[in-house]
């Protein structure tokens, strides 16, 4: 039996007026796939789904919750992995939903930008950029899904963050609607504002606790015209971190994509994945994946990333590589890691890590962490892989073959590995948010100090606490 919401019917009637039949939901079958993540077992209860058509709409309704003091919980396109777009379970929160406001209000191929609302799925906005030959170097797994209005609120990372930086990197302005239902109009296509505090960058990273962004201003970059795409084959992460210190020095900020994969990762999508052909005639221990874009002509970079490789390789830095010789060549590597977080879910239970450490200290954590778990738990096998570029490592200790009830051991993991984060002054989640998996955590591991700020900021902006309440930070 489903418990009655907590939220008067007149309320809901209120809201139903402001963006009519069409954009609310109360249909349980319609409403389900909303409330519930695709991973880790989120699930809520909503009397209602609001998707308003634009901005004005959702302010009106935003400021009726502000009112009403009535909780709401922002959506895009429900992909995150922490648990923050999903409603708790009392049936006391509505979902508004961003799903309707998907324009592309604006390309200025001059000013190298894009304006967009919220709702614009992350594809569309690449397919858009590449119509005016532009590059949103924005790349997550999720693309063909989830909307930037969610990917800003959870500064998304993705492939190409050692190149082009996170999501606070991309944004110039932002329209954004505050928990009293105000419009503010930053949507300012500006690379130079000096004129006090960057407002937006309290939006960006917020997880829709301090206001619902509703439109964006982007950054745009010339689109690469050649691409080197090569598969690397390495001893240890160490020499992974030495190789790209010299491509660093021989391409400079040409590398847009560094990937580290551990053998065990490989192994699992050359398991369980249609289309996985593991390139190399023999197993190595670590692998990395490159791409090294430029804006010559096709081709152009080829030699410097074959004289590159066999420098690499005279120095014992490398082992072996494949250079894509081919777009075809090229989708078949990058296959080989897009397939992996998928292949884990046939091995079982797995303890999932986003976390992130100085890029130097990458090859310490691996070893010292999968240490300690072995130790602790015989036969535990290790599953690391990530964007070494930039620090971010997805460290997924998988359960040992045939045994049951792992996942209880989550806890008991996550303390270990998030200890030595803490230990190597790093961060518990790099990219994916605190949302409500990481947010007993997020109060062990920050200090004092950080969790007064965040509360005072989330208290002088909504000091209702409507916005996402229970998730990045409690008050």
């Amino acid at each position: 039996m489903t418990e009655a919401s907590s939220i008067p019917s007149d309320v809901l009637a209120r809201i139903r007026d402001i963006v009519g039949d069409k954009g609310a939901i109360t249909d349980l079958d319609t409403m389900s796939p909303l409330l519930k993540s695709w991973r880790d077992n989120w699930l809520g209860r909503v009397p209602m789904v609001v998707q308003p058509a634009n901005t004005q709409e959702l302010a009106a309704v935003i400021k009726h919750c502000y009112e009403t003091d009535t909780p709401l919980v922002p959506q895009g396109g429900n992909t995150g992995l922490t648990g923050a777009s999903q409603p708790h379970d009392n049936n006391s929160e509505i979902i508004v939903s961003t799903s309707r406001m998907n324009a592309i209000r604006d390309i200025d191929v001059d000013n190298d930008t894009i304006t967009v609302e919220a709702g614009c799925i992350l594809a569309n906005i690449q397919e858009a950029a590449a119509r005016v030959d532009r590059l949103f170097p924005l790349s997550l797994a999720a693309e063909g899904s989830c909307q930037i209005g969610g990917n800003l609120s959870t500064n998304a990372g993705g492939t190409q963050v050692v190149r082009y930086g996170n999501a606070r990197a991309l944004v110039l302005g932002l329209e954004v609607v505050l928990p009293d239902g105000r419009i503010w109009d930053g949507l300012r296509a500006l690379r130079k504002d000096n004129t006090g505090y960057d407002l937006k960058q309290l939006f960006i990273g917020g997880e829709g606790t301090l206001g619902m962004i509703t439109a964006a201003v982007l950054k745009l970059y010339p689109r690469p015209s050649d691409v080197q795409t090569a598969l690397i084959a390495l001893p240890s992460p160490a020499a992974a971190v030495a190789f790209l210190g010299r491509a660093r020095a021989r391409v400079g900020e040409q590398i847009s994509v560094f990937e580290l994969i551990q053998r065990r990762a490989v192994d699992f999508a050359l398991d369980h994945m249609h289309g996985v052909v593991d390139p190399f005639a023999e197993n190595h221990p670590w692998y990395v994946l490159t791409d090294i874009a430029g804006q010559g002509a096709p081709g152009t970079l080829s030699g410097d990333v074959e004289n590159l490789l066999e420098q690499a390789m005279e120095a014992g830095e490398i082992l072996d590589a494949v250079l894509a010789s081919s777009d075809a060549q090229a989708q078949a590597l990058w296959h080989i890691r897009e397939s992996i977080p998928e292949a884990q879910n046939f091995e079982g239970a797995s303890i999932k890590h986003d976390v992130s450490v100085p890029v130097s200290r990458v090859p310490e954590f691996i070893a010292r962490a999968s240490a300690v778990l072995e130790a602790a738990y015989p036969d535990i096998r290790i599953v690391a892989f990530g964007h070494l570029g930039d620090g971010n490592i997805h460290f997924n200790p998988a359960q040992p073959k045939g045994a049951k009830n792992f996942y209880n051991e989550r806890e008991a993991i996550n303390r270990i590995v998030h200890d030595l984060i803490a230990e190597m002054n790093g961060s518990i989640s790099a990219e994916h948010g605190i949302g409500r998996l990481r947010l007993a955590e997020a109060e062990i591991y920050k200090s004092s100090v950080e969790l007064d700020l965040m509360r005072t900021i989330k208290n002088a902006i909504d000091p209702k606490n409507i916005m996402n309440p229970g998730k990045t930070i409690r008050v």
